[in-house]
């Protein structure tokens, strides 16, 4: 018989290949193709047509009925350079009562628990079906989940219950927010900064674009939150800028100017309105640039669009994720996750997974072992409640 694997040693095995979103997942994805199949557990890849080095694996244990608990985490883990690492990230590091290595809290720590309890599933007398789902490109937009899910439903039988294994402390999180972005790239028309009144600076138009956010901001914060909003930290929709490049010179104004920019949407906000409202901010602006310069525009590429979690009325993934923690707490995250995806495309879905998230994309970053036991036990216990 194939040894089984100890979750430690899985993870140790997950965390030594260096999965960063910008880089190949193949040779984590081979790796736990060939242990499920050492164990007789023939697991389905559902390779990324338009990234090559890149693919999600799912595979489906016990009887082949519909009705299956999913367990589901992303194999992409974010950048470690230029932080300031005291231990090698890519080796997990026990020290302090805690397992230091990147992706052991966000999430390779839930994803080695979860193929471990797959493999214990197989193995024991399941009168409930259990499933394995590992996707990519988490962290870059959530944009690998949904051709997986699509993929999973054609090939295996369909689950109804999704255990999103993020860090939560290992309480059920039931709600969390939505998002949407886009790549803006103002263009504007240079000259002489003393002819700024016959010129387009592309920093100045999208500095306008920014303030619009700023204000979208500052009246979501002065408002009443409805009772939904109120259960979120901050408890309405915020708008972000995370990165920003453009200008060519001091005496020039700009030609160019790129940002990224995108929402955080409280469950129950009218995401078509948010997008329409700043669709018109844009067509405005550059309607105005027009008038000075017709050359001048503003493309908008999307970059990412994340549904919410919303949270069910005791719904099935909520009721098994409360029946082995324990946990009887309301806890709602304003982070996005896969969650809200499976949920769109009609799984009960829950956010349970070990770790902090606070410790997530830090240096240093760290599971605390005993969270990673409790993350133990609750696949323990999760295997003899589908047995029963």
């Amino acid at each position: 018989m194939t040894l089984r694997m100890a979750p430690l040693d899985l993870m140790t095995k997950l965390i030594s290949f260096p999965t960063v979103s910008s880089e190949t997942n193949l040779p984590l994805i081979d790796w736990v193709e060939d242990y499920l199949l050492s164990h007789g557990i023939t697991a389905h890849r559902w390779p990324d047509p338009d990234q090559p080095n890149k693919a999600a694996l799912f595979a489906h244990v016990g009887p082949e009925v519909e009705g299956a608990v999913v367990l589901s985490g992303h194999t992409d883990v974010v950048p470690v350079e230029g932080q300031p690492w005291d231990t090698d990230p890519w080796t997990v590091v026990e020290a302090k009562g805690r397992f230091y290595g990147r992706g052991t809290c966000d999430m390779k720590g839930y994803d080695a628990l979860a193929i471990w309890a797959l493999v214990e599933a197989h193995y024991a007398e399941l009168r409930t079906p259990m499933q394995l789902a590992l996707s990519f490109d988490e962290e870059v937009g959530c944009t690998g989940a949904p051709p997986m899910i699509r993929a999973m439903q054609g090939v295996v039988p369909k689950g109804s219950t999704v255990i999103v294994g993020e860090p939560s402390m290992m309480k059920a999180v039931t709600g969390h927010k939505g998002g949407n972005a886009w790549r803006t790239h103002v263009i504007g028309f240079e000259m002489h900064s003393s002819l700024q009144d016959r010129s387009v600076s592309a920093i100045h138009e999208a500095a306008r674009l920014i303030g619009w956010a700023n204000d979208m901001n500052e009246t979501a914060a002065a408002a009443t939150p409805g009772p939904m909003a109120a259960m979120f930290d901050p408890p309405f929709t915020t708008w972000h800028v995370g990165t920003i490049q453009g200008g060519t010179a001091d005496n020039i104004t700009a030609k160019d100017c790129h940002f990224n920019m995108g929402y955080r949407a409280v469950p129950g906000d009218d995401t078509d309105a948010l997008d329409k409202a700043w669709l018109d901010k844009v067509a405005q602006v550059e309607t105005a640039m027009k008038t000075i310069r017709p050359e001048a525009e503003i493309r908008l590429t999307p970059k990412f669009a994340v549904p919410p979690l919303l949270p069910e009325d005791m719904g099935r993934a909520e009721t098994l994720a409360r029946a082995l923690t324990g946990d009887n707490g309301s806890h709602v995250v304003s982070y996005g996750t896969e969650a809200g995806q499976f949920q769109d495309a009609g799984y009960s879905a829950v956010v349970c997974g070990p770790g902090d998230i606070a410790q997530a994309h830090q240096p240093n970053e760290y599971i605390e072992v005993a969270q990673f036991e409790a993350g133990h036990q609750f696949m323990r216990d999760l295997v003899t409640r589908l047995c029963q």
